[in-house]
């Protein structure tokens, strides 16, 4: 099969379609070309009995992302650590768990401890100071790993306590071994938003964002072995034929298809789904997990979250292990085990709806860090994607309206969109 379009984006991840809906916008013609049955990537979002179960499940911290409303989680975060609970990042005292439903109890009260209240002091008033210092200053400071940086401002019973699992949670990084100006970025976003998911999946983005598009400008189930300035060969379908191309892809595919370009590492996740009888706590809070031994690095019944996610009446617990090889049925059986100890409850009745390990869910950012990889090769041949940025969803659309703004200026198509500078989250 011969095709022609002005581009060819490959990848239907959020990266490639929100490139492909700013290039459309301008009025060229566009063909998005993904090898998965459906669009999403990473972010694909599955139905399983009617519930919507994310395969990854970043967190954002922006009211909207691609124009789909976030749910928000409970301000702060609660970390449990040695079979106490302790509330973080809001408002809150910290709290210690009475009785069979640990969770629940801890969020409804209990005294506060002198020693945990200095520390969260403290760790507000970094947060604050994070929050209120530009981006763009951030990215001056001295560059060291995380640890090193942030054991330096704060006591290391915090950082090892409170920032490790939630910069784990938000980069996927249980070693501290990212780049301080990241780190510093990601906590810089949690201090001055609060912590949501997607309405309706991670996958509502891509989804909406493939809708807008012309249609036909998506193809799903196309794989492309061969990308070059002005054409794309496919496995299965044949040449398509254009003017530029945009590789959108994960790191490694972008690699295999753009020869000698830099992708940093991954680190794996495996995301769990089980729904319960009854829910383990109503607060809809993310429990982050302290002990690194875990296996859990955090949960949340997440249907308290978003409740598009589940069925009404029923109950959806996501929970996240970091790293390691593909789960099998052990990973399923200490998951709940840790979850049991987490919730306070019993989990011998939890149905396992869903199991997925994605090997390169998070990119490694370590020193030293660029937020903004360039995304224009050649001239007529770009790439896009959380690689090229700052490692997140929010800045694979930074790196999108980036392509597509350069792409725009060197075909010499006139448009209102500019690039944008780096973004925290």
């Amino acid at each position: 099969m011969l095709d022609n379009a002005d581009v060819v984006v490959v990848g239907a991840g959020i990266a490639g379609l929100a490139t492909a809906h700013q290039l459309s916008g301008a009025g060229l013609s566009v063909t998005v070309l993904e090898a998965e049955p459906g669009v999403g990537g990473r972010m694909a979002t599955d139905t399983v009995d009617g519930f919507r179960l994310d395969r990854v499940g970043p967190l954002f911290t922006a009211p909207e992302a691609a124009g789909v409303p976030l749910r928000p989680f409970a301000p702060g975060v609660l970390v449990h650590s040695d079979g106490r609970y302790g509330r973080w990042g809001a408002p809150h005292a910290p709290w210690s768990p009475r009785g069979a439903r640990g969770v629940a109890r801890a969020l409804a009260g209990a005294p506060r401890n002198p020693a945990v209240s200095l520390d969260q002091a403290r760790l507000g008033a970094s947060l604050v100071r994070l929050a209120t210092t530009p981006a763009q200053r951030l990215l001056t400071r001295t560059e060291r790993t995380a640890r090193e940086a942030l054991t330096a401002r704060l006591p290391g019973r915090t950082v090892q306590g409170v920032l490790r699992p939630l910069l784990a949670a938000l980069l996927g990084d249980l070693d501290l071994t990212t780049s301080s100006r990241r780190a510093d970025l990601a906590l810089r976003s949690f201090a001055r938003g609060r912590l949501g998911v997607p309405e309706g999946g991670s996958g509502a983005l891509a989804e909406r964002l493939a809708a807008a598009l012309p249609p036909g400008s998506v193809r799903t189930g196309v794989r492309v072995t061969e990308a070059s300035i002005s054409r794309v060969t496919t496995a299965e379908h044949g040449v398509f034929r254009c003017r530029a191309v945009v590789v959108a892809t994960g790191g490694r595919t972008a690699a295999e298809l753009v020869p000698g370009l830099c992708v940093p590492d991954y680190r794996a996740a495996t995301v769990l789904h089980h729904t319960a009888p009854l829910a383990p706590a109503a607060d809809p809070v993310l429990l982050l997990e302290s002990d690194v031994a875990g296996p859990v690095a955090h949960t949340a019944v997440m249907s308290t979250v978003d409740p598009s996610r589940a069925p009404a009446g029923r109950v959806l617990v996501t929970s996240t292990v970091l790293g390691g090889p593909p789960a099998d049925d052990d990973t399923e059986r200490r998951v709940r085990k840790h979850l049991a100890t987490l919730y306070g409850v019993s989990t011998d009745d939890w149905e396992l709806l869903a199991l997925h390990h994605t090997p390169h869910a998070f990119p490694v950012m370590r020193p030293p860090f660029d937020p903004e990889r360039p995304v224009r090769l050649l001239a007529g041949l770009y790439v896009c994607g959380d690689h090229r940025g700052t490692g997140t969803p929010t800045g694979a659309l930074a790196t999108a309206r980036r392509a597509a703004t350069a792409l725009l200026a060197d075909l010499g198509v006139g448009t209102g969109s500019t690039a944008r500078g780096v973004e925290a989250a």
